[in-house]
């Protein structure tokens, strides 16, 4: 359903309450773990590539280290670990065009992969190694999550398409939530942005299951057949290797969420892009995130969820907020920087008209901010939320 106005006139003010955060930004080791299942016969044409590409992983920055096994039971599943530093420099690397094109050998011998990424939280070490070198690195404190797995697309349309696109994808009917036993969709949120659309989606349960089940509904390969001819980058669905690199260079991985546990089924979502400089990404994304734990708390701030989605320097923040984005009154709170004093970071991460051209503080800053609030403001297309989601 699209989510309609709440009155203006609403109290801003909440208690606060126990929040759930999820974040790649905490330093943490990750460990990244690859499922792989290679066709019947191609087990060393498998392990072949797998070595050709291995000297271009050991040199990327961040990479610690990893192991390739196969299993004892079936000849055509392996199993690929490796060690990161910490999560952001293996989700820049994956999300490069030079991953795109490192891995793509590998998909002429494989069925299928599974990507899962975890944070180190306990490790067992030699006792020569000591206890400092077992605590390096590792996860504080196990986190509190609330269930929901959030995830993000992002393409581009060609100029002169986009109200054309926003009609096709305003107007399809909603996949049955239910995937199966374990797994439902639970919120699917559309937005645009100039000529790039964000579609973000809410899932309880497998992720991967969930992508897999609105894609096979018929009348969502309609809609994406009919956007085809509007969009930048050409594909083909049909073809699982076109499908493929589409759908790795159009993920927009959550990489910060927080939200206060308080829920107001009235609150307005929105979407606010924040196009960062070249090599600027992460630490705009980390900046957010920074700012939103600290809003968490704040039993001022009008802003009772919040995600940062990032893949090079694309920034994405979907926010649910009570009263309206409107309602926060200073620009400087609905862009997800109430301390005047990071304003000035924020310039120097966006990139040209997103930029917040003014000194925090002087005459004409808040103009300026609420210059970049209107750029960053995207333009929703359709929030439609799956009954007791």
């Amino acid at each position: 359903m699209t989510i309609t106005s709440t009155p203006a006139s609403e109290p801003l003010t909440r208690q606060v309450s126990h929040h759930v955060s999820q974040s790649v930004f905490d330093g943490s080791r990750l460990r990244v773990v690859l499922l792989v299942e290679v066709y019947d016969g191609a087990q060393q044409q498998f392990l072949e590539t797998y070595e050709q590409l291995r000297s271009h992983v050991e040199s990327v920055p961040g990479h610690l280290g990893e192991q390739l096994c196969q299993s004892i039971e079936n000849p055509s599943q392996w199993l690929i670990t490796s060690e990161w530093e910490s999560a952001p420099p293996f989700l820049n690397w994956v999300s490069s065009e030079e991953h795109v094109r490192m891995v793509k050998p590998l998909h002429r011998c494989v069925r299928d992969t599974r990507s899962l990424r975890f944070h180190v939280v306990r490790e067992t070490n030699n006792a020569s190694a000591g206890a400092a070198t077992a605590r390096e690195g590792l996860q504080a404190s196990p986190r509190i999550g609330d269930g929901v797995i959030r995830h993000a697309l992002t393409f581009t349309l060609k100029p002169g398409s986009e109200a054309t696109v926003a009609r096709l994808l305003a107007d399809y009917a909603s996949p049955e939530p239910r995937v199966d036993d374990t797994t439902r969709l639970c919120r699917t949120s559309l937005f645009l942005h100039g000529n790039r659309v964000v579609r973000a989606i809410e899932v309880r349960g497998d992720l991967l299951a969930a992508l897999r089940h609105v894609a096979q509904q018929p009348e969502v390969r309609a809609v994406e057949e009919a956007i085809n001819p509007y969009l930048e980058q050409d594909r083909d669905l049909a073809d699982p290797e076109s499908a493929r690199v589409f759908y790795t260079r159009a993920a927009l991985p959550a990489v910060h969420h927080v939200t206060t546990g308080e829920k107001d089924q009235a609150a307005q979502r929105h979407a606010l892009s924040y196009p960062a400089r070249p090599g600027c990404g992460m630490r705009l994304a980390q900046l957010l995130a920074e700012r939103d734990e600290a809003a968490a708390d704040d039993p001022r701030s009008p802003v009772l969820c919040s995600t940062v989605f990032q893949r090079d320097d694309v920034v994405v923040r979907l926010v649910d907020v009570r009263g309206g984005i409107d309602a926060a009154g200073d620009p400087a709170v609905a862009l997800g920087l109430p301390d005047p004093g990071q304003v000035a970071e924020l310039t120097t991460l966006l990139d040209g008209a997103g930029a917040a051209d003014g000194t925090p503080g002087s005459p004409g800053a808040g103009d300026a901010l609420a210059r970049a609030l209107r750029g960053a403001r995207m333009d929703l297309v359709t929030d439609r939320r799956a009954p007791h989601a």
